[in-house]
């Protein structure tokens, strides 16, 4: 584990912590999606750019011609699995706010690997995904700690490959936010996912310190939407075995219905937004997702 000041790699050293930065995420198509922030977990600000339904369907062809090109297709892709690289950086203030344990970063991988195991849920999908702690940095600087100049120090601190996983743990005011697998060609250098440091196992959240943001947002890294992506239309989230949904999900209601196609809504799917106590599952088709996502782009 390394541990760097605010004026090895900030751009500026100077009086960092006096700092109200504007938020600086990049390309706004990149970053944001425009749905109203009540909608998010915990009412706070969406997690991963707008994706429109036509979007939606020319993904899914650049996916299926890559699968052609490496060779194999959709159906066979879906078995994929992989051992995935974590790089966790810790984005502390100054003062050391957010400057999370070790044992905590140890937690929050082993709640990855648990639900992405199946763990939780004997209905639960084993998606053949496992994660390893490949390294910690920690960093002291508020400007990053409250995310500001996110593109910058994205870039400046990201390690790996497209196969790595990158988490930044700052403060900000959402709980997470992630770049998907078919953006990373485009813009290798943030691709990865911020997360609220007071989400991980023991942190402060309230009802959502158990470690599953990084679980959901992983998701996303990994090509999923989120189960209400698109509201209640047939095509939704492209995989078949979530039912769709009007909107998110707040809290644990058992039995919502927020859409006249059929099935409850899935309130104990990662993929919603639904407290951390209430998350349980991957299904077996957002499994095959990921696996086809993998294999077109980050094997």
């Amino acid at each position: 584990m390394s541990t760097i000041s605010a004026a090895t790699l900030s751009l500026t050293a100077v009086g960092a912590s006096a700092l109200t930065p504007a938020r600086d995420t990049g390309p706004a198509c990149l970053e944001q999606e425009a749905a109203p922030a009540s909608s998010a977990r915990g009412g706070h600000g969406p997690d991963t750019r707008e994706v429109s339904s036509a979007e939606q369907e020319r993904i899914a062809a650049r996916t299926r011609a890559l699968l052609a090109k490496k060779g194999t297709t959709s159906a066979k892709a879906a078995a994929a699995s992989a051992s995935i690289p974590v790089y966790v950086h810790v984005m502390a203030g100054r003062n050391g706010a957010g400057d999370v344990t070790a044992s905590q970063i140890t937690q929050q991988i082993q709640v990855l690997n648990k639900t992405y195991s199946g763990a939780e849920s004997s209905s639960a999908a084993n998606t053949g995904f496992t994660f390893s702690l490949a390294g910690t940095d920690r960093f002291y600087n508020d400007t990053w700690h409250r995310d500001g100049a996110s593109t910058t120090y994205r870039k400046q601190t990201r390690k790996g490959g497209a196969n790595a996983l990158n988490i930044w743990l700052v403060d900000f005011s959402y709980l997470g936010v992630a770049t998907f697998p078919w953006d990373y060609s485009r813009n290798p250098g943030i691709d990865g996912i911020r997360v609220q440091y007071s989400s991980l196992p023991g942190g402060s959240a309230a009802n959502y310190n158990l470690g599953e943001t990084a679980t959901h947002e992983a998701g996303h890294w990994l090509g999923l939407y989120h189960t209400f992506q698109g509201g209640c239309t047939a095509t939704n989230d492209e995989v078949t075995d979530t039912p769709a949904q009007g909107s998110a999900t707040n809290g644990c209601p058992a039995g919502r219905d927020s859409c006249s196609l059929p099935g409850l809504d899935p309130i104990h799917n990662y993929m919603d937004y639904s407290y951390d106590t209430c998350y349980t599952q991957f299904t077996p088709g957002q499994s095959s997702r990921m696996s086809q996502m993998w294999t077109a782009y980050r094997s």
